[in-house]
């Protein structure tokens, strides 16, 4: 699918309320007091984004942060000589931007929606008064990214201390426990959100390689692959290929 040219046809949506949002009470910003969720639910402006669209790119103003409320998006670092790479992903319930708004500069990375999602944007005056009058929200924004430093330590070391197929079965685990779903005869099967180019940059690999990879698997019946549909005809096979590693 052909990648909007920028961020003009997100649609504008009702808003959800922040009040009753499963996600609130997940993140951050269930440090809220009551008073502090009303500006929030007044304030926040709510769009959907298309697979491909972006949300923001890297180098524009960082006006405010965003939190997910349903979809899943790419975060990409886009070098000097023009090639984006992906660094992570997102998902419903988090928040984005939050390290260049503290930053005070401009956004440096670009996030591109995975598929359908839904985003509420909340401007940096409003971040700015909520943060003054509740303390606590900080914190908790201090706590994720301390939590984000931790994950991209770990993947450092995964990256040193594991084979790429190892690195591959890791990433199939972690995406089962959002886009699977369990068959009737004890499988299961996904939709991945990730292009081939995207699995090989979480695994700091090459698509040829990761090409190789896919084909040992299927040999070895541990999963089987058509475009992004993945079969895992039984996942204790795949959990093996974790254990055996680690043996």
């Amino acid at each position: 699918m052909a990648r909007a040219n920028d961020r003009t046809a997100a649609a504008s949506v009702p808003a959800p309320n922040c009040f009753t949002c499963q996600w609130r009470q997940r993140s951050e910003w269930c440090a809220l007091a009551r008073e502090d969720v009303l500006v929030l639910n007044e304030h926040k402006i709510t769009s959907t984004f298309e697979q491909g669209q972006f949300v923001f790119r890297q180098g524009e103003p960082c006006n405010g942060v965003y939190s997910i409320v349903i979809g899943a998006v790419a975060i990409r670092k886009t070098d000097p000589q023009g090639h984006a790479v992906l660094v992570r992903m997102r998902h419903a319930g988090e928040t984005m931007g939050y390290r260049d708004f503290f930053a005070g500069g401009v956004f440096t990375t670009s996030a591109e929606a995975l598929e359908p999602t839904r985003i509420c944007f909340i401007d940096k005056r409003s971040v700015r008064m909520l943060l003054d009058r509740n303390p606590a929200l900080g914190l908790g924004f201090l706590k994720r990214l301390a939590g984000d430093l931790q994950i991209a330590e770990d993947s450092l070391l995964m990256s040193a201390a594991l084979t790429t197929r190892t690195r591959m079965a890791h990433l199939l685990l972690a995406l089962k426990d959002r886009y699977a779903n369990a068959e009737a005869d004890g499988s299961l099967t996904m939709k991945l959100p990730l292009s081939r180019q995207d699995i090989a940059d979480i695994l700091g690999s090459r698509t040829e390689t990761v090409a190789r990879i896919i084909q040992a698997l299927e040999k070895d019946g541990v999963a089987r692959f058509s475009g992004r549909n993945v079969v895992i005809p039984d996942l204790d096979r795949l959990l093996d290929e974790i254990e055996d590693e680690s043996a």
